[in-house]
């Protein structure tokens, strides 16, 4: 039997996760809306995206009791790490391609403009999902940080 959106009043089947009206997010048991600390948790969970804070977050109580912040802490760190990876990746396929003359160059930034760009973005996104109350999952990084939060 489909539902209707509150915010548009469009038709959608029960296990929609967004509206298909509006884009509004219909899982709604996920969303931070309280304070914890000093902080509200949509605060605390888009600073966890700074590193620093992230780590301070999952040492420090009342922070590393909280699902929400934990799991933006969580996934903030796998996707450092990633970056770590994929920034070493590119220096040994720059190193390679530095080997071809001009094209080779030519390549290398472009390929590291690109990646810089789509990171950049991705971090961009993983700020507003967090002030916006949402465990936004990446693919892979997401689950882990979802398990790691539940740990505890």
């Amino acid at each position: 039997m489909p539902i209707a959106c509150p915010d548009c009043a469009a038709a959608m089947p029960d296990d929609a996760a967004y509206c298909p009206g509006c884009g509004r997010a219909m899982k709604s048991r996920e969303r931070a809306t309280g304070t914890i600390g000093a902080l509200p948790e949509i605060i605390a969970g888009a600073l966890a995206y700074f590193l620093i804070p992230a780590i301070i977050f999952l040492l420090v109580e009342p922070y590393n009791r909280n699902r929400f912040v934990r799991f933006h802490s969580y996934q903030s760190i796998a996707v450092c790490v990633a970056g770590t990876i994929v920034g070493a990746l590119v220096r040994i396929a720059a190193f390679i391609l530095f080997f071809i003359p001009l094209l080779g160059h030519l390549v290398v930034w472009l390929i590291s403009m690109v990646i810089s760009l789509a990171w950049v973005i991705l971090w961009i996104v993983l700020v507003v999902k967090a002030l916006q109350g949402e465990m936004f999952r990446l693919p892979l990084l997401g689950d882990f940080a979802e398990k790691q939060a539940d740990a505890r």
